[in-house]
């Protein structure tokens, strides 16, 4: 895979600092940050929090005044800033690092412009955000996992259960009409492009938002679907193919 150097853009005011390392771990699997850039007002002491892990990370500070109350004088500096690095040719890529909305547009454009656009940000954020993305990761995903890596059980609790998203019919439909787009005559596809197609269909589908690290083993846990391991044309690795089960007593597909 080519590693496609990467934009990092934070908002600041709309990001909490606690688990930057795992951010940045994230991040890097889908390109290599070469640029890397964090907006807020400095003055302010709710951002104080974020001083130590810019050194570790090696996260360039933009220091953006609040001009006139009410107002985010830092989503303009963001903007104009990701505006100029897009002329610049220096990336392929962006990572917008926020859950404020008003960012929509902006991923909208740079995608327009042939850029990949990956998020970052809270559960809250809004829908319009998430879609205008290639992908979009949740930050709770990403705390979640180190909690559980910190935790010396080797199963998970119900409590843990809880962080996660409940996999309901509605995704589980999604699923399948994604099978069923890419499927052969026998109804089978590889699992790879049916990831692929879920992604654009909703970015912010992520095995991990259900407790699954990848999608095979959520594949598995869902009755309605079975899955084949092949060996590809050179025997050198296992392909994972996905079908939709038939429904027996009825004799077509649930």
């Amino acid at each position: 895979m080519i590693d496609i150097r990467l934009a990092v853009l934070i908002d600041g005011d709309n990001i909490p600092s606690a688990y930057v390392k795992e951010m940045m771990e994230e991040i890097a699997k889908y390109g290599n940050p070469t640029i890397k850039r964090i907006y807020g007002d400095w003055t302010k002491p709710h951002l104080s929090k974020w001083k130590n892990m810019l050194l570790e990370n090696a996260i360039t500070p933009i220091q953006q005044y609040g001009y006139t109350t009410g107002k985010n004088a830092t989503d303009s500096a963001m903007i104009i800033d990701a505006m100029d690095i897009l002329y610049s040719e220096k990336v392929d890529g962006f990572c917008l690092v926020s859950s404020d909305s008003d960012f929509t547009r902006l991923a909208t454009r740079l995608r327009e412009a042939g850029m990949k656009v990956y998020g970052i940000g809270e559960k809250k954020t809004p829908n319009p955000f998430i879609v205008a993305c290639d992908k979009f990761i949740y930050i709770e995903i990403l705390k979640n996992l180190t909690e559980e890596n910190t935790t010396a059980s080797t199963t998970k609790s119900k409590a843990s259960k809880n962080k996660y998203d409940v996999l309901t019919q509605k995704d589980i439909k999604l699923i399948a009409a994604t099978i069923d787009d890419i499927a052969d005559d026998d109804g089978w596809a590889f699992l790879g492009d049916v990831g692929s197609l879920l992604q654009k269909k909703q970015p912010n589908f992520d095995s991990r938002n259900y407790g699954f690290q990848k999608l095979t083993p959520l594949i598995n846990s869902i009755p309605n679907f079975e899955t084949e391991r092949r060996e590809d044309s050179r025997g050198r690795m296992k392909l994972i193919y996905v079908k939709i089960k038939e429904n027996k007593s009825k004799g077509r597909k649930r």
